[in-house]
């Protein structure tokens, strides 16, 4: 079986239908795939049946792919016919309430027009509802891409809503609202979040409010998000299949003495009911299509396969939705449903010879569901929540009486609103202790174990090495095949973290240059202000750096928010009047890795990596001073980085003293040999010698 699913996911990268960047849709698909075989035949289904599941799973992803959602010819975008910016007028509907832009200050929204839609950029931040109709006059553009996969940018977070364009309005003036029509889905959400935040206050109120209606519907203060990140508990505040079998236990317990035909009413109304409120997000139509198809099954009389439901499941989204597949959300809600349906009762059974029942079943559910999450966590975030297991542990048994808590405030918030208070005495405790659960696993050593983003293939590797331990029975050679795979990932991924490297991130922003050396890093950053600082974080996190051995900032002015600088290192040293912070004879040193001055009066720096050596010339005074003085003996240089354009005659200056690599942030047509641009937002990346 494994020697077959690998056989297949390299034919798709021979023949090149496969892209490197969807390699984690395809570990997803494919191990359903192999998984179903797997099931079909310990049920004793034919070869024909078990063959058809492999090919299906990668035929869903060339679907997919092949039906990625593309601008029509009516989108907002195709009036920028080639230029970058247009300043028009455009009539739509609001999608959705704003939402704050965090650093950026103001909000955001996205707006459905005739042909398509935008996002509306607004500061400051009108009070909207979903469902107006406005007209809005601004500047259109295309939104920026991200200049590296660790940063992602507007452009690939709005593509996945097929969205491709960004319309900035300066002020409300500019925005026009010509008709409120009725919501009442969306009025009946903001009743139900604004009472429990309002009984609650914004921390255990909005988690309340989670409960009931998902994160990605109530916005929650950015620490308590943070914390439910870091403790790996992010799935109890996401609406998902656990919210679901809560509502619908305790439906059917009410209606258990009902006839056939008003239970089932009663259960399509909880389900309803559940899609509404929660809105229809991927993981939540997953949940709703496997509850609906489950509770057929059991009510006809038969019995409920719930592998094939979830196949089933995934199979009528994807031909409905294929770009559902891109969703975060959706790929590890069906990969934690898998591990659930597959390994959850097997781990069970073997952890009972050696655990308490209780303490058996507890573990089995957390530890299940990581595993088959952790090749899409790697991929995608690069972290390791290290204490899930215990987290989910210790929080199973309040995230049950919580959740129907909420949902019962919640409905007591429309029907009964007096009898809020009553309900909120008893629940407000327990959401104080899971909150405070969450942020004591947050706070713990390594709390996200930070072993930066594998390569999409070795992605691919990890995850079909991984599937022969996941799923019970699989043999003894195809796990001795698994082990020797997931030895292989982490000696490459480990070398990969290891070797010597300088990555140059340019966006629009600064300059970012993060120099690396077995394992550590530091960091030089062009800008202060809090988008770089935001960014240098993603850069750490996605290439497995705790922390930075040092940072120098060559922003002369000073960071507005100090302490997210210094929250990455130990060691901050910024630059002031044109002058780098450091002084002659003085240098920055970790192991393998160097920064000192290369002139006293001006910003020229020089970078050991190693034993390699980077001139580091960030504007065009550091060059000029830098050669007045003599150019350096370049005969052991990597490169040479400008954070400028040079003129016709420094680049002559500086082809003739380094023959060698040169690194230039942004454009310049018509480059010497052996020099490089990042573009107007992109990255160079590469060995540092």
């Amino acid at each position: 079986m494994p020697f077959l699913v690998v056989s297949l996911a390299l034919a798709g990268l021979a023949l090149g239908t496969v892209p490197m960047a969807a390699m984690p849709r395809l570990v997803l698909l494919l191990m359903l795939g192999a998984a179903g075989c797997w099931r079909a035949r310990q049920l004793g289904a034919r070869p024909l049946p078990t063959l058809a599941l492999l090919v299906i799973a990668p035929s869903l992803l060339l679907w997919s792919l092949w039906r990625q959602p593309q601008p029509g010819p009516g989108d907002p975008v195709q009036l920028l016919q080639g230029e970058s910016s247009r300043e028009l007028v455009l009539r739509g509907q609001i999608v959705s309430d704003p939402r704050p832009r965090g650093d950026a200050g103001g909000c955001s929204v996205p707006m459905r027009t005739a042909g398509g839609g935008t996002e509306l950029l607004l500061e400051p931040c009108p009070p909207l509802r979903q469902g107006w109709l406005v007209d809005a006059s601004g500047s259109l553009r295309r939104p920026a891409s991200g200049p590296h996969p660790l940063l992602s940018g507007p452009a690939e977070r709005l593509a996945r809503r097929g969205i491709w364009s960004q319309l900035r309005l300066e002020a409300t003036t500019d925005l026009k609202v010509l008709a409120r029509p009725a919501t009442p889905i969306a009025d009946l959400r903001r009743r139900m979040a604004a009472a429990l935040i309002q009984q609650g206050g914004e921390r255990q109120g909005g988690i309340l409010a989670a409960l009931v209606l998902g994160s990605a519907v109530v916005p929650l203060p950015v620490d308590v998000g943070a914390s439910f990140r870091a403790a790996g508990l992010s799935h109890a505040l996401a609406a998902s299949g656990f919210h679901l079998s809560v509502l619908l236990g305790a439906v059917m317990a009410l209606g258990r003495r009902l006839p056939r035909l008003p239970r089932c009413l009663l259960a399509l109304a909880a389900m309803l009911l559940f899609l509404l409120l929660a809105g229809p997000q991927p993981s939540v139509v997953r949940a709703v299509l496997m509850g609906g198809v489950a509770f057929a099954v059991l009510e006809s009389g038969g019995r409920s396969r719930p592998l094939g439901v979830l196949l089933l499941s995934v199979l009528l989204m994807l031909l409905v939705q294929p770009w559902w597949l891109q969703d975060v959300g959706f790929q590890l809600s069906v990969a934690a449903t898998a591990g659930l349906i597959l390994t959850a009762r097997p781990l069970e059974t073997a952890l009972t010879r050696r655990l308490p029942a209780w303490a058996a079943a507890g573990l089995a559910v957390p530890v299940a569901a990581s595993l088959w999450t952790l090749p899409l966590q790697l991929h995608h975030f690069g972290i390791v929540p290290l204490y899930a297991v215990p987290a989910n542990l210790l929080v199973a048994p309040l995230l049950t009486p919580l959740t129907l808590g909420a949902m019962a405030m919640a409905l007591t918030a429309v029907l009964l609103p007096p009898l809020l208070p009553l309900l909120a005495w008893p629940l407000l405790p327990l959401c104080g202790l899971l909150l405070a659960i969450t942020r004591g696993f947050a706070a713990l050593p390594m709390a996200q174990w930070q072993l930066g983003r594998p390569l999409p293939a070795l992605v691919l590797l990890f995850g079909l090495s991984l599937l022969p331990w996941l799923l019970p029975a699989a043999g003894a050679w195809p796990r001795r095949l698994g082990a020797a795979g997931l030895a292989l990932v982490l000696a490459v991924h480990l070398a990969l973290l290891g070797g010597d490297a300088l990555l140059l991130v340019h966006r629009w922003s600064g300059d970012l240059l993060v120099a690396r050396h077995r394992g550590r890093g530091a960091l030089v950053s062009g800008r202060a202000d809090d988008f770089s600082c935001a960014d240098a974080r993603k850069l750490a996190s996605g290439l497995g750096l705790e922390r930075y051995d040092w940072i120098t900032l060559l922003d002369p002015i000073a960071p507005t928010d100090p302490a997210c600088w210094s929250g990455q290192t130990s060691l901050l040293v910024s630059s002031h009047d044109g002058q780098s912070g450091l002084q002659p004879g003085q240098r920055l040193e970790s192991p393998g890795l160097s920064l000192a001055p290369l002139s006293g009066d001006s910003q020229a720096l020089h970078l050991g990596i190693g034993r390699h050596r980077w001139w580091l010339l960030p504007d065009p005074q550091s060059l000029e001073a830098w050669s007045d003085r003599g150019l350096p003996d370049a005969g052991s240089l990597a490169g040479v980085w400008l954070g400028f354009r040079p003129s016709h005659r420094q680049q002559q200056l500086l082809s003739a003293a380094c023959p060698g690599r040169v690194w230039l942030s942004g454009t310049a047509p018509g480059l010497p040999r052996g020099w490089s641009a990042s573009g107007k937002s992109g990255s160079l990346e590469g060995a540092a010698g």
